[in-house]
């Protein structure tokens, strides 16, 4: 188990697990109507992706820079998806 770790082999796992998410959750939306549209999903997935990412470079020493442009990713498309959903949800606002 512990190399499971040591390997980042259990974040790839993670990631792969984060991809079937989005494409079940876009599926189930798209045939039911039901839940969050794709657009919706795109924001959170894709940033929770970008943190497993730094996460696995962390765990197998990789260069620095790489877990720094995985970490900014990851707050460039939270702060997006952050600033999407404000903008929408003032929309819907009465005022």
């Amino acid at each position: 188990m512990s190399e499971l770790f040591a390997s980042g082999r259990i974040i790839d796992l993670i990631l792969v697990l984060i991809v079937v998410e989005g494409l079940v959750l876009a599926l189930v939306h798209r045939r039911t109507g039901r839940g969050l549209p794709p657009s919706d999903l795109i924001g959170f997935l894709l940033s929770g992706f970008l943190l497993m990412l730094a996460l696995r470079a962390a765990l197998v020493g990789a260069w620095w820079g790489w877990i720094s442009l995985a970490l900014t990713g990851s707050l460039v498309t939270h702060l997006a998806d952050l600033g999407w959903r404000w903008r929408r949800a003032g929309r819907r606002s009465p005022g």
